[in-house]
């Protein structure tokens, strides 16, 4: 069967786009036929070597550095894409920082640090990304489990997470009768080398975060193709929505592993 490149000819947005989650996003996007723009922060080798493997795929790759937790690095970022591609089709929120500590441990410098990158970013970037849509488009958000459940020493990441949804659900409806779906996609811990980084920093046992009742933990290709249904013309009449992905763990009690015996048979009599 022919491969149905879905996305041919959009032109995607992707902040964080070149590791992790994002470059998945980004190849995800690309395999689908979209241009790609891969906003990245500090490791300018990474983003071109992801803009390179976009590129193997058939599609266009442009990098811009810049760090969306300052208004005035976003607004440069727009002004680039403006100049280079005259539109957006896409736009997916996708950078995340944060500090891991305790709610009383927190002080202000953190809070606005992880509320300016997860969630007002979000606001900024949806305000320059729909000008740039005048006949439509797309935004996905990426959020986590943090913004429901209680992480420890996550309470900065997870509030600016839950405001991020909220947004997403706000944004949805106003940029409706413009043609821009708006969408978020929840995960549980995915398996990237910046979990690897938090799990060890606070000493949390590793099978902790392994735990679903998949018997995998969330892959970063796993949000990548979440994102690119959200961005197809299949998912038109979803927006609004946070859309779950963790293998059921959300599901579960802590420490819950299925069993065989969980997998079926004859109800007992009363």
């Amino acid at each position: 069967m022919e491969n149905r490149k879905s996305l041919k000819g959009k032109i995607a947005l992707i902040t964080g786009g070149s590791h992790g989650i994002g470059r998945s996003i980004t190849l995800k996007l690309a395999a689908e036929g979209s241009d790609v723009i891969i906003n990245y922060f500090r490791k300018r080798d990474t983003a071109e070597s992801t803009a390179q493997e976009a590129r193997e795929k058939g599609v266009a790759a442009h990098i811009i550095k810049a760090n969306v937790g300052d208004p005035e690095k976003i607004d440069s970022m727009f002004n680039e894409i403006e100049a280079k591609f005259g539109r957006l089709d896409m736009l997916i929120n996708n950078a995340a920082s944060g500090v891991a500590r305790s709610a009383l441990e927190l002080d202000s410098r953190s809070w606005d640090w992880t509320m300016d990158i997860n969630a007002k970013a979000f606001l900024l970037c949806a305000q320059k990304a729909s000008k740039l849509m005048p006949n439509g488009g797309k935004m996905v958000s990426i959020s986590s489990l943090g913004s429901q459940m209680v992480i420890p020493n996550y309470t900065a990441v997870g509030v600016s997470k839950a405001a991020l949804e909220a947004l997403t659900r706000y944004l949805a409806i106003e940029l409706a009768p413009r043609g821009i779906s708006v969408n978020g996609i929840a995960s549980a811990a995915v398996e990237t080398e910046a979990l690897k980084i938090y799990t060890a920093s606070l000493g949390l046992p590793q099978p902790s975060w392994q735990t679903t009742p998949v018997g995998r933990m969330v892959q970063p290709e796993d949000i990548a193709n979440v994102v690119a249904f959200l961005c197809s013309d299949e998912a038109a009449m979803i927006r609004g929505q946070i859309i779950i992905v963790d293998g059921g763990r959300s599901l579960t009690p802590v420490g819950y592993t299925p069993t065989k015996s969980d997998q079926g048979g004859n109800l007992a009599e009363p």
